[in-house]
């Protein structure tokens, strides 16, 4: 079995939740957090992120894919 580290392309998964008026995303398996105002300067906060977290494994020649998970809230009663 290959580990993700092994493979050419690496898939890093993120929760990614609102929380106090901020966007966020906690790496799943990884040691990252970010966060930011909208959703996207919290995709670029963690692309900036993940590349200084996998800074050997790019200099290596492995690229990255960002997986994102949400959970979406949804309210359904009988009236």
């Amino acid at each position: 079995m290959i580990s993700y580290l092994e493979a050419k392309t690496m898939l890093v998964k993120f929760e990614v939740y609102k929380d106090d008026g901020f966007w966020c995303a906690r790496g799943i398996g990884v040691d990252i957090f970010t966060q930011g105002k909208t959703l996207d300067e919290l995709m670029e906060n963690l692309k900036e992120a993940v590349e200084l977290h996998f800074e050997d494994q790019l200099h290596a020649g492995k690229e990255i894919r960002i997986l994102t998970l949400s959970e979406i809230d949804c309210l359904i009663s009988r009236s």
